[in-house]
């Protein structure tokens, strides 16, 4: 029998991150909407397009936490953080949390869906009223998570552009932080799921 996943434990130190006790309590909400293969499966479908800890059980919940990672020291930066206000800081946290929390689509298929930054969105926008956040925050939200994947944004076989790009600093810090998560390159850490400091 499979043990069964606690959402929550598995973001407990992003948790930390966030500054506004609202945003963190409708974070909370979201992590649980996500289907339980996001904490189970390898990043890329493929193994081509992740680092060697983004690979194998657990890959994508590591690849998130280490996005999630390059964003919070990014933003603790004065040069770089003191552009964002704290809601937005810590928006674009949550976006990243959750940029990749539908990848093989509901119900889950073999492969990643090149579309999953849609679903992502969807399922905020499905589980809104459960939100304190108001439809701005959503929007903000939503509008970032859809750009994630900047100019991978077509359709592997058709070609034909399926997701927007990234248009303002807020979609354009998302796309940075889930771009160099995803570098071959580099060599993080982790001990059970967590980054080792």
């Amino acid at each position: 029998m499979i043990e069964q996943i606690n959402k929550l434990d598995c973001f407990k130190k992003e948790f930390e991150y966030i500054k506004n006790v609202d945003y963190l309590e409708d974070l909370k909400i979201l992590v649980e909407c996500l289907p339980d293969y996001f904490f189970e499966i390898a990043a890329s479908s493929t193994s081509k397009y992740h680092p060697a800890f983004s690979l194998g059980v657990g890959g994508l919940l590591r690849h998130t936490k280490v996005a999630v990672r390059i964003a919070y020291e990014l933003l603790s930066d004065s040069c770089i953080g003191d552009k964002y206000t704290s809601r937005e800081k810590d928006l674009m946290l949550i976006a990243l949390i959750m940029h990749d929390g539908v990848k093989c689509g509901i119900p889950k298929e073999e492969y990643t869906r090149a579309d999953h930054p849609l679903l992502a969105s969807k399922l905020i926008y499905e589980n809104k009223d459960k939100l304190k956040m108001n439809d701005e925050d959503v929007s903000f939200l939503c509008r970032v998570i859809q750009t994630h994947m900047g100019p991978w944004n077509k359709h592997p076989y058709t070609k034909e552009e399926i997701l927007p790009i990234p248009k303002d600093k807020f979609q354009n810090f998302v796309h940075l932080c889930d771009y160099i998560a995803s570098r071959k390159f580099l060599d993080v850490q982790f001990e059970d799921n967590d980054i080792v400091y």
